[in-house]
């Protein structure tokens, strides 16, 4: 989870960013969770016993410092990671 400071709530993120070394920035890129789903072909479902039902947001990514995460949820199955992954790629005009 992580303090997006966004009317004032601490929401679910996915991590998508890798490891970073000791000159880079300590930043890491989110793709937000959230519960109020539109049905759009961006919004990812997971089914996961640590969020609540919605879906990732694959147009709804940030980059933060990691002072403001919060703490860790879980973790998502290597198969979930690369479906929402793919969509964030597919709204990037990457695939």
């Amino acid at each position: 989870m992580f303090d997006c400071e966004m009317a004032e709530k601490v929401r679910p993120v996915l991590i998508l960013s890798v490891p970073f070394g000791n000159t880079d920035r300590a930043v890491v890129t989110v793709v937000f969770h959230t519960t109020a789903l539109r049905g759009s072909p961006f919004e990812v479902n997971v089914s996961v016993p640590f969020l609540q039902r919605g879906a990732f947001v694959c147009q709804s990514i940030a980059t933060y410092p990691t002072a403001r995460a919060v703490r860790r949820l879980g973790r998502l199955s290597n198969a979930d990671f690369a479906n929402v992954e793919s969509v964030v790629f597919r709204w990037l005009g990457k695939q």
